[in-house]
């Protein structure tokens, strides 16, 4: 196999790593994500990943908490590097060299984050995970991602998520909600399609990086869409 790109951002929502339960991580989830994996390793992609945090912490309603924003974001950062740690373990576990980097310095866990530190990782075959978002609050984990993945250079993003693309309604509400096999930036603008927040896709658009969306939950789509199968969704002008 010949894969169509060389270089890649996976962006996973930290709520998928729940699988089943309703906090924390199922092992089962952890383990098929990692073999998945693994097996574009194998085939030589250099892989980077960004994972969410809200199955840990989800920066909730202000007035709900009486947490304000900055501190919470601070907070669900924390919860991102949680999960990197749980996904490299999982990583490891099976043989796949891994870094973990962190916009917040925490050095006995992990290592700071540094651009070209990281393009070397990924050059010389190791997953990396980066954590703690951008490191500043007021922004996801999608910014995070778009803007790690056009720092080192990634040729596309892909999210993987437990939708299998981008529909014209949310298919899990709308049963004759239809799916794009291919869209432009501008028509998600257009038809209001949130396929990340804005910030994270005006980065992806300006920088003309394309962006997949495809069913993560499923074993052997992610080496589908790194083959250039038609799975999922692709965003790109």
């Amino acid at each position: 196999m010949q894969p169509s790109y060389k270089r890649i951002l996976l962006k996973l929502s930290g709520e998928a790593l729940m699988g089943d339960k309703s906090f924390g991580f199922d092992n089962s989830v952890i383990a098929q994500y990692a073999k998945d994996i693994k097996s574009i390793v194998d085939q030589k992609v250099q892989v980077a990943i960004v994972i969410g945090g809200g199955n840990i912490y989800r920066g909730a309603n202000e007035a709900e908490t009486g947490i304000e924003r900055a501190h919470g974001d601070y907070m669900g950062m924390l919860a991102t590097v949680i999960n990197g740690m749980a996904m490299q373990a999982g990583l490891e576990k099976i043989g796949v060299y891994t870094r973990l980097q962190s916009a917040i310095k925490m050095e006995q866990i992990a290592e700071p984050y540094i651009r070209r530190r990281a393009i070397r990782h990924v050059e010389k075959g190791r997953v990396v995970i980066f954590g703690a978002g951008t490191g500043n609050p007021y922004f996801t984990t999608d910014t995070a991602g778009s803007l790690r993945a056009i720092e080192i250079n990634a040729e596309v993003i892909l999210k993987g998520t437990r939708v299998d693309g981008i529909y014209t309604a949310d298919p899990e509400k709308d049963p004759k909600a239809e799916k794009f096999e291919r869209i432009t930036f501008q028509e998600c603008i257009t038809r209001n399609l949130r396929v990340m927040d804005m910030t994270a896709f005006t980065l992806c658009m300006e920088n003309q990086l394309p962006i997949i969306v495809f069913d993560m939950n499923k074993p052997g789509n992610l080496l589908k869409v790194v083959s250039g199968e038609k799975v999922g969704t692709l965003v790109k002008d």
